[in-house]
């Protein structure tokens, strides 16, 4: 079983991409997120038509996310985050296909910081970290998949001291990921590739695609549940590279 987790960075005018991809590496199951279109805009038609049956929640304009799932209708069990009725933005969604739980995070980007928006991202993510505590409990086979805005160490970004005032890498940004790893999920990618420099996102700006001046901010976090079935993980760099591309790449694992 194979999970996925882009951050298409607007679904429709990215379209193409996305489907070549999928035509190409076949995922199971993919977590999309910054749709950057509200529900009736969603492409249901050309996502159906690629052999993928979706659960989405849209935003007009920014935020959104999805979860589709190939020749499978995904089952809709949540479409947003617990713990704070009046936080409308699309930015989580978990469905269940094929016995696991899948999710899509959105995680708030925080910037600038320190100000709300950086207190809201450490909030969203201390409400994830309640959330996901339920989880372990229950001991389910479930995949935190998704753009956590977090890249969680010094060898998730290329080296450099540009963002060192960036929300992204903020030693409370680290250290509420850090404390919901510890809760017993497996970072995927990292499980398997130990401190190799990968990267997920590299931004429009400064070249930095061409320089591969990347972060890790898309993560496959595992229960403990299914950590005994992780086979392999890895990210689709080259389609970053691709014309009209989104600025981050695909990350996935295969389960066994």
């Amino acid at each position: 079983m194979k999970i996925a987790t882009f951050n298409i960075n607007n679904i429709n005018r990215r379209l193409p991409n996305l489907l070549a991809w999928m035509r190409a590496a076949k995922p199971d199951v993919v977590a999309l997120q910054e749709l950057k279109a509200s529900d009736g805009e969603f492409p249901a038609a050309a996502i159906e038509k690629a052999g993928y049956g979706a659960v989405w929640r849209g935003q007009k304009t920014w935020n959104g996310v999805a979860i589709l799932a190939r020749n499978a209708e995904p089952v809709l069990t949540r479409d947003r985050l617990p713990g704070r009725p009046e936080d409308h933005e699309a930015r989580y969604i978990e469905a269940a296909v094929r016995g696991v739980i899948v999710t899509s995070i959105y995680l708030p980007n925080g910037n600038p910081q320190p100000g709300p928006k950086f207190d809201y991202k450490l909030d969203w993510l201390a409400r994830l970290k309640r959330h996901a505590k339920t989880f372990i409990k229950q001991d389910i086979p479930v995949v935190l998949a998704g753009d956590y805005n977090v890249a969680p160490t010094a060898i998730d970004i290329y080296p450099t001291r540009s963002w060192d005032k960036d929300a992204l890498i903020q030693p409370k940004s680290r250290a509420a990921f850090a404390s919901l790893v510890e809760q017993g999920w497996c970072d995927a990618i990292r499980e398997l590739h130990g401190d190799e420099r990968i990267y997920t996102f590299w931004d429009y700006k400064r070249n930095r695609w061409p320089r591969d001046a990347g972060l890790r901010l898309d993560h496959l976090l595992l229960s403990p549940a299914l950590v005994s079935r992780l086979a392999k993980a890895g990210v689709d760099k080259t389609v970053r590279g691709e014309d009209s591309a989104s600025d981050h790449a695909p990350a996935w694992v295969v389960l066994k």
